[in-house]
Parts: structure tokens; C-alpha cells; sequence
């Protein structure tokens, strides 16, 4: 098991997680402060892999890239619709937005990728957000699913794009079906595996 350090930051409480690959420091999402806690930790990211676009989750995502020069990989191209900086403008009545960012990858349609020397696989579950993509890395268990899947819970799905139909389809049928003891690193909460939210989510039971 690589070792796995959580940054929790921004108004959601959403979760960035750094995990030690063979071929370099792996950076999931890139919440509000994490750029600051990298320098603080002298922390070098060779690659950040963004779930999805949500503002909470890519707040930093400019600001990792130009300090530490790492590709940046995405479901889509960086849009000010996926980031809901629009929507939460107008829901706060103060102007908002986040700071573009490039993508040095754009993963729509592909099922696999090799990350710095992981050979990785790609499951597209929309429903909380059009772009959602869960990162699995099978050698070591491990499940990066965003905000799909939660302890005891599941993604919201009244945001723009949003589907509970379409989201609790793919939980069932692409991230279901990993080995039970596939630990789950989710975008916002404590980890799980995907036995236990089988036999206890109360969304999915």
C-alpha cells in the first residue's frame, strides 16, 4: 500500500489526496489551501488527477500546476460551467471564480492510463457532475472516486447535470464491482471500501 497523505481545505471540506507512486507524487484534486500545505510539507507533484471540475475540488489546480510544473489530467477541458462558479456566484450574490487552469490531458473516452508508472483504470459515473471520473489503481487496491461514492453515503445530484439515476447506475455496475476490500478515498469525508458500502450505503443497499 502506498502511503497516502489527505489535505481537507476550502468551504466544503473537500479532500486532496497525495499519494507516493513509483514514478513520482500523484496530487488527487486540488482544494482551497493545498498549494500552501505542499510548500509547507516541501512536497514536489508530478501529476494532479481531477475527479471532477467542481469549484471546491480545483480551486488550487492553477497554483499546483505553475508551482510544480506537473501535468494535469481531466474528464473535459478546464469550463466555467463544470466548475459551478457561475452558479454559486449567483446563489451567494458576490462575484466568484476560479482561476483557470490547463489540462494537459483530457481523458473523455479512455478506460485506462499510465500515471507515473502505474497502470491505471478510468470509470466515467456521472450524475454528481457530467465529468466525474473515479482513478483505480488495481495493484494497490485503491478507488479515487471523487464525490460518487461516500462513506454511508452517495454524490448530490441537484446541481446542474445532476442525475440520481444515472449516478447510482454506476456505482452499481463500474465501481460494484471491484474486489470488496478495494479501499475508497472519496472527495469529501473518511475512506471506505467498496464491500462495505455494498452491504451498508444506505443509498445503494
Amino acid at each position: 500500500m502506498p502511503e497516502i497523505s489527505t489535505y481537507t481545505g476550502g468551504i466544503a471540506a473537500t479532500n486532496g489526496h497525495l499519494i507516493s507512486l513509483p514514478g513520482g507524487n500523484l496530487l488527487v484534486d486540488a482544494p482551497d489551501g493545498i498549494g500552501a500545505w505542499l510548500k509547507q510539507q516541501k512536497i514536489k507533484v508530478d501529476a494532479l488527477f481531477l475527479t471532477h471540475q467542481h469549484f471546491d475540488h480545483v480551486l488550487d489546480a492553477a497554483a499546483v500546476r505553475a508551482d510544480h510544473g506537473c501535468q494535469v489530467y481531466s474528464f473535459a477541458p478546464y469550463s466555467r460551467e463544470l466548475t459551478l462558479e457561475i452558479l454559486y456566484g449567483a446563489v451567494t450574490g458576490s462575484p466568484f471564480s476560479v482561476p483557470p487552469f490547463e489540462v494537459d490531458e483530457v481523458l473523455e473516452g479512455k478506460s485506462e492510463l499510465e500515471l507515473l508508472g502505474e497502470s491505471c483504470k478510468l470509470y466515467h459515473v456521472p450524475g454528481h457532475s457530467p465529468d466525474s471520473l473515479c482513478l483505480h489503481l488495481p495493484s494497490q487496491n485503491l478507488l479515487f472516486g471523487g464525490d460518487v461514492l461516500f462513506l454511508d453515503s452517495v454524490g448530490r445530484t441537484d446541481f446542474p447535470g445532476g442525475s440520481g439515476a444515472l449516478l447510482l447506475s454506476g456505482i452499481i455496475k463500474k465501481l460494484f464491482v471491484l474486489p470488496d476490500d478495494t479501499r475508497v478515498f472519496p472527495g469529501h469525508g473518511d475512506d471506505t471500501t467498496i464491500g462495505r458500502e455494498k452491504r451498508e450505503n444506505p443509498y445503494l443497499t
